[in-house]
């Protein structure tokens, strides 16, 4: 299965490519224990892409109880090297508001009690054979990002180009108090799976990239700041910037196939 050009992670609202064809479903373990779900492996404009729902296919598990470590493993086991994390986020600043998709080039953690390193040990509480301190000063892989951004300007895709995503707790949504911290702080972005997701990518040396998918402005941004956010709001934002998903993967399996002959 080292064919596989591309794996995707889906988040909220993201739980299939339907454009996927001929698709096979794995379910490989891992020292970390199970997946979110199965790996549904297929075709997407003439490339072999693998496809996993992050919080699994019916939306089960909360961002704090994804087995993020077994996420990335999986796809590691079936042959990706290059993760695109396809992440739903709340809005802060001006260039980020709904239906808006971004390629962050930053991440700020405010997460705790996750595991978020492999060197914690594997599912049987075997310890780590070393300790790693991976550069994390760019957290997305640059050359990933760049191609990202090449084949959105190629499929003529709106994308902001950076923007700093703050990671937060969950799984409940963050008070107007919290947002304007995140705001000082430097995040564009707020979302509850950036990490320990990427931070984990970086220690097993798979590629990651982060596509964000704004669904709604965070508490207290945007023009009207009492607005309350309804999952439907959500789930219609989302569907809308989606739209676009098919033609920007497409022109970047195609690029990423041009860079490797």
């Amino acid at each position: 299965m080292s064919d596989i050009a591309l794996a995707v992670i889906g988040g909220t609202g993201l739980y299939k490519l339907a454009e996927l064809h001929d698709v096979e479903s794995h379910e490989p373990e891992t020292r970390f224990g199970r997946a979110s779900g199965p790996i549904r492996i297929g075709t997407l404009a003439g490339h072999r892409v693998a496809f996993l729902a992050r919080h699994g296919e019916g939306h089960s598990l909360p961002p704090h109880l994804v087995n993020y470590r077994a996420n990335l493993a999986a796809l590691q086991a079936v042959g990706a090297t290059r993760v695109l994390a396809l992440n739903t986020v709340g809005g802060i600043t001006e260039r980020f508001g709904p239906r808006v998709l971004a390629c962050p080039d930053q991440v700020i953690d405010y997460t705790w009690g996750r595991i978020s390193t492999i060197c914690e040990g594997d599912a049987t509480g075997v310890a780590a054979s070393e300790v790693l301190h991976v550069d994390f000063g760019e957290p997305y892989t640059p050359s990933l990002r760049t191609a990202v951004l090449a084949a959105a300007q190629a499929s003529g895709v709106p994308l902001v180009d950076g923007g700093c995503y703050g990671a937060t707790q969950g799984p409940r949504l963050e008070t107007r108090a919290e947002i304007a911290r995140m705001r000082r702080d430097g995040c564009d972005l707020v979302g509850m799976t950036g990490m320990p997701e990427a931070g984990l990518a970086r220690e097993l040396g798979l590629d990651y990239a982060c596509l964000a998918i704004v669904a709604n402005w965070a508490a207290g941004a945007g023009p009207q700041v009492d607005e309350v956010i309804t999952l439907q709001d959500v789930l219609d934002n989302v569907a809308a910037a989606s739209a676009h998903l098919p033609a920007l993967l497409g022109a970047l399996l195609d690029r990423m196939s041009d860079a490797s002959r």
